[in-house]
């Protein structure tokens, strides 16, 4: 007697054999900026961000380049969880305070020597001299740094105040009065400035 064969079609075990394994899904992983678009995209914001924390304008250029260099070296390093602007800003931040450090220790006369140096003229140079960007220059320049930094990134980098607070160790609350002392100073000297302005004019 024969016995009938099983159809490899009807067979559950035929079946559950048959079943090809589901793909796996790909993890979409934000791909990390190249340096070329980190200096491309962020150049403009490094050069606010270290007038904003005080430098001299003279050292600016030099500084920025500094910064990266900085991020040259280990931009592999970030992790892409925050902005990339926190990043750059902490670099920032860091090389002014070890320049403020130096300049501490450094002998007066090279100070002297610097102010003296003849300097070629850089790509800011051209920015730097257009009225609006000596208007804002001078006002950054008379704002107190802890507003001035707040009013950069909150109303100019249009950063969150959450990011801004976590950024500056603040809560933010705090963030947010700086920025309202902040805009009340900024219109107070820009109304100063245009007054000054006008009544120089011919």
């Amino acid at each position: 007697m024969h016995l009938p064969h099983a159809s490899a079609g009807t067979s559950p075990l035929a079946r559950e054999l048959s079943v090809a394994p589901p793909e796996r899904r790909s993890i979409s992983v934000r791909a990390l900026p190249t340096f070329d678009e980190v200096y491309e995209r962020h150049l403009r914001f490094v050069w606010r961000v270290l007038r904003a924390l005080g430098l001299p304008e003279p050292q600016v250029e030099d500084m920025v380049q500094d910064v990266f260099v900085v991020v040259h070296r280990r931009l592999t390093e970030f992790e892409g969880r925050s902005d990339i602007r926190t990043w750059l800003f902490q670099i920032a931040r860091w090389l002014v305070a070890n320049e403020r450090r130096r300049q501490r220790a450094r002998p007066s006369l090279d100070a002297l020597d610097d102010e003296v140096a003849d300097r070629a003229d850089g790509p800011f140079d051209t920015l730097a001299r257009s009225q609006a960007m000596e208007r804002l220059e001078w006002i950054l320049a008379q704002m107190d740094e802890e507003k001035r930094i707040v009013f950069l990134l909150m109303d100019i980098e249009e950063m969150k105040a959450a990011e801004v607070a976590e950024l500056l160790e603040i809560n933010v609350n705090t963030a947010y009065s700086r920025l309202r002392l902040a805009r009340e100073q900024f219109k107070g000297l820009l109304s100063q400035c245009t007054k000054a302005s006008e009544g120089s004019a011919p």
